[in-house]
């Protein structure tokens, strides 16, 4: 589904080959050559985990179809990811379905956004369930920004379930106030993975946070891999220009899969045409000449993308938290999934819903990337609100 201009016609457009001493509970496997055409697997040890897995993954928040779910483990890759709030639940339903009988031969992580043990237990009760599977090899503490959001009843709950064996590895998934957030989790030891936001868009800080996960023995699963594009957007829709360069979307992932200290990317994934093209970057380089595209890229996005960089907290003089407002927007914009961005706009303006951008006779937030904040919040409400 293509992205439009207002919501009325937005709608009416209506596997593991284990690591021994680390993976006793992945089977060896031989996948399936791609229909298509050969592809070189490539692999990464996913931290001290020793669990050794495809630098592309697969990102199933948005997937619908299981059919390629299953044709991405035939084709070797090895890392798929859900969330226990995906699709109310349907979306770990789906991943585990679609899996099957090839389940314990991938690396399989969900996510809970509880914000207690109690809840966390229940979640992940109910995602074994989901999922059919009497383990979870990562489970992440979902969409965290800061270690003050992270409880000491939290990790607890982590660390019971690894002893029951319900869990393999604890992790955090988190989208905004990385730069801040992987140094106290690398400091902290608590923690297995980290699945945080990474692309060609983000600064030498943001680089560097990465690298101290790693050092700390940290495995790095990086997200948003290809800066909110998506290769869906048709011809007339108002963002074309600037989400369609040929090559750009997959320069975008090989510039996260090239990374040292990342070990796999989730990239979303929704058809086979989308599956075959992600396959392309594994054990591919990054020319020159796709670097000089990502780059014409990012000057065309610069003003509709948000960099997650967290600069503009706090700067609305009206409070609405300005960069989820933007990510939700990229779902709807970026992803074609407007009922997603609008379920979460409508939870992270929760109490602020009566604000409207118009209503100010100037911004007070001024991104230092260049996005057109107010524009961009306004198509937002206009859209969700």
């Amino acid at each position: 589904m293509a992205p439009t201009t207002s919501r009325r016609a937005f709608l009416s457009a209506g596997l593991a080959l284990p690591v021994a001493s680390a993976s006793s509970k992945i089977d060896f496997w031989n996948p399936a050559e791609p229909a298509a055409s050969a592809v070189k697997l490539d692999y990464k040890v996913l931290g001290r985990t020793g669990l050794k897995v495809t630098t592309v993954g697969f990102g199933c928040m948005i997937t619908s179809d299981g059919s390629v779910i299953e044709r991405a483990a035939d084709a070797g890759i090895n890392y798929f990811d859900t969330a226990r709030g995906y699709s109310h639940g349907n979306n770990e339903r789906m991943v585990g379905a679609a899996l099957g009988a090839k389940r314990k031969q991938v690396v399989l992580s969900t996510k809970t956004h509880a914000p207690d043990k109690a809840g966390m237990q229940q979640h992940l009760e109910q995602s074994l369930r989901e999922l059919n599977t009497d383990y979870i090899d990562i489970w992440y503490l979902h969409g965290h920004s800061s270690g003050d959001e992270i409880h000491d009843d939290m990790i607890e709950a982590q660390q019971t379930a690894k002893q029951q064996g319900k869990i393999r590895f604890a992790g955090i998934s988190t989208h905004s106030g990385q730069q801040q957030l992987l140094p106290w989790m690398a400091q902290k030891g608590a923690f297995d993975v980290v699945l945080a936001a990474y692309n060609f868009t983000m600064d030498a800080g943001m680089e560097q946070a990465i690298a101290t996960a790693a050092k700390a023995g940290m495995g790095v699963v990086a997200m948003k891999v290809m800066a909110g594009g998506i290769r869906s957007v048709r011809p007339g829709d108002p963002n074309y220009d600037k989400l369609t360069h040929p090559g750009a979307l997959l320069a975008a992932l090989k510039w996260v899969v090239n990374k040292p200290n990342v070990a796999t990317t989730i990239p979303s994934i929704t058809d086979n045409d989308q599956l075959e093209e992600n396959l392309k970057a594994m054990g591919s380089k990054l020319s020159s000449g796709e670097e000089k595209l990502l780059a014409a890229h990012l000057e065309m996005i610069r003003p509709i993308y948000c960099r997650l960089c967290g600069q503009c907290e706090g700067a609305c003089r009206k409070g609405l938290p300005v960069a989820d407002v933007l990510r939700c927007l990229t779902y709807a914009d970026g992803y074609g999934q407007f009922a997603l961005g609008r379920e979460r706009f409508l939870e992270v303006t929760t109490g602020r819903e009566a604000i409207r951008c118009g209503d100010c006779a100037e911004c007070t937030v001024e991104c230092p990337h260049g996005v057109h904040v107010a524009e961009r919040v306004a198509r937002a409400q206009e859209l969700f609100a």
